[in-house]
């Protein structure tokens, strides 16, 4: 193995696990928040996809200009999933929460299967379209702006957790909601918070690689499907479980441990 292959191998990882570890720390907020594991996040990511696609096929945004209005949208469908699903559940034994993300993973895959069919979705001529060749590296333009994006995302939520009013009250509802409560902060509205951030944070997640050979001249595309058992899907679990939730340093320092062994 040349050490082009391997610098390649090491570009390409760096570049997708920026976008893994910001989704780690979307479930890793939902965890620390209220101890319920989301089985249904590689679903919103796969909604965040779908919904980058049709803003290009209905209304033909950009993904780069679509970010603002599907990042709302996520965020609503995380909060709207907290109070028509996760508040009832809270209480619940373990089981029950297991069933009920699980479950609602099972519809949403089902759903968009059944509303958009099982093909894969391509945007067409993205303004992040193509790739650079840096030394005879390549980098695949719709990976590095999902790398950029995701690190930014990842910077304001950092900031937002830990240099904000309301992000100090999600850490105090996260050490102990009994006490938070009794501070008189909402505890119902920091849940709502914590989902609607974490569904958002499955946005920047919209630039996939068509092929993954680290010497081939095919250069990477942004596209949807409904199945979200991919390593997308699968890997930001690792990472998440490697941090002491809720903390995006945490998923940060859990991600760099798993890409540097994968």
């Amino acid at each position: 193995m040349s050490v082009e292959v391997i610098l390649q191998g090491l570009v390409s990882g760096l570049l997708m696990g920026f976008v893994y570890a910001l989704i780690a720390a979307g479930l890793s907020l939902i965890f620390g928040l209220m101890e319920i594991v989301n089985f249904a996040h590689g679903e919103f990511l796969m909604l965040a996809m779908f919904a980058t696609f049709w803003a290009w096929a209905l209304a033909r945004l950009d993904p780069l200009t679509s970010l603002p209005i599907t990042v709302g949208l996520l965020f609503l469908l995380g909060v709207a999933v907290y109070h028509g699903l996760i508040r009832w559940i809270l209480g619940a034994p373990m089981l029950a929460q297991i069933f009920a993300t699980f479950g609602l993973a099972i519809f949403l895959r089902a759903a968009a299967q059944a509303l958009w069919g099982v093909d894969f979705k391509l945007v067409k001529g993205p303004l992040a379209d193509g790739r650079l060749a840096v030394g005879g590296l390549f980098i695949g333009l719709p990976q590095l702006a999902a790398s950029v994006g995701a690190l930014a995302a990842f910077g304001f939520l950092y900031w937002f957790i830990t240099r904000t009013e309301t992000g100090l009250a999600l850490q105090a509802t996260a050490q102990d909601r009994q006490a938070a409560s009794l501070m008189g902060i909402d505890t119902q509205r920091m849940f709502a918070l914590g989902w609607g951030s974490a569904g958002a944070s499955a946005r920047p997640a919209w630039a996939r690689r068509e092929r993954s050979s680290p010497c081939s001249s095919t250069y990477s595309r942004t596209w949807a499907r409904p199945s979200p058992s991919s390593p997308t899907s699968r890997w930001p679990w690792a990472a998440s479980a490697m941090c002491r939730p809720p903390s995006p340093r945490g998923s940060w320092w859990g991600w760099s441990r798993y890409s540097r062994v994968s």
